[in-house]
């Protein structure tokens, strides 16, 4: 079995801290209401996040540093595990799957969260938002990630939690599952997912159930 990662809002409770710091820096910045951006942000490189940004409020203000501000937030902040982490995690290692994380954030946060965590063990590949020249709902990202763990992208389960997500993982024609955070399926994800599951333990009980009847 090869299984592919999402990381923010699938694996740690990390898209509500970015939307809140977002939110309470945004009116010393004179911006109005930027949830919608940042919903709008989930699951992308800081590039795009700052393109969709500027679609929203506007071209006057100053971005950068805004989203350094934010970064500072964030970094004071401790990122809770989704529940059944380790129970998946342990689960993959006891059966022999081939794991990779494709996370649209950048990787000089990415090793730090996967390290305070002891999961970096657990990956056999990793790629990050900075490692790509396109964002999500392109599906580099998540062909690179196949590629490193040498398999083809239509033999990995894509777990996702955001509609770029889903979208680009559909796009690398590859099993794609949602596991909702922040935002539900609408229509669209819910005709692009294979399934939408309540949680990472519902994921396992998924998996476990198709390697059964593969047998």
């Amino acid at each position: 079995m090869n299984m592919i990662f999402d990381m923010d809002g699938v694996i740690f409770d990390s898209e509500r801290a970015y939307v809140n710091a977002y939110k309470k820096l945004a009116e010393k910045y004179g911006l109005g209401n930027v949830e919608q951006a940042c919903i709008d942000s989930i699951g992308v490189t800081r590039e795009l996040t700052k393109k969709i940004f500027f679609e929203h409020v506007g071209y006057e203000f100053d971005y950068d540093k805004y989203r350094e501000e934010v970064q500072q937030e964030l970094n004071r902040t401790s990122f809770a595990l989704k529940p059944g982490v380790y129970e998946i995690f342990g689960w993959l290692s006891e059966i022999g799957a081939r794991v990779a994380l494709a996370s649209s954030t950048r990787r000089e946060h990415v090793y730090p969260m996967l390290d305070g965590a002891d999961l970096t063990k657990h990956f056999q590949a990793i790629v990050c938002g900075d490692m790509v020249g396109h964002s999500k709902p392109n599906p580099e990202i998540f062909l690179t990630a196949a590629d490193k763990l040498g398999v083809k992208p239509e033999d990995c389960y894509i777990i996702e939690d955001s509609y770029n997500g889903i979208r680009a993982a559909h796009a690398a024609g590859a099993h794609s599952i949602m596991v909702p955070d922040i935002v539900q399926p609408d229509d669209e994800i819910n005709g692009l997912a294979e399934v939408v599951l309540p949680s990472l333990l519902g994921v396992k009980e998924y998996l476990a159930k198709k390697l059964y009847y593969l047998r």
